[in-house]
């Protein structure tokens, strides 16, 4: 069977859009292959800003979710494994899973 994990991340992501919220995800940036900016992360854990209006080029994938953002006025590709992400939760309700 295919992993869950990507098709309720999507769901959750486009729910929380739907509703007028602004999508975070929570990433653990210590999982092999993740590429993130450094210095961002606090306790090996970045929250990104996952809304349309954030990031460009936005791919929720079975194996990974990529886009690009900026950090410090900078644009940056992001690359993150779908095993390092830990939550989706609506930044303005807390509600996600």
């Amino acid at each position: 069977m295919l992993s869950r994990k990507p098709y309720l991340l999507r769901a959750m992501h486009q729910w929380i859009v739907d509703s007028g919220m602004t999508p975070h995800i929570v990433v653990d940036v210590e999982v092999p292959g993740v590429e993130v900016p450094p210095g961002y992360a606090k306790d090996g854990k970045l929250i990104l800003n996952t809304s349309y209006e954030a990031t460009q080029g936005l791919q929720i994938e079975a194996e990974q979710v990529e886009f690009s953002a900026r950090f410090g006025g900078v644009a940056r590709n992001l690359f993150i494994p779908m095993d390092a992400v830990l939550a989706i939760y609506a930044q303005e309700t807390g509600e996600g899973m």
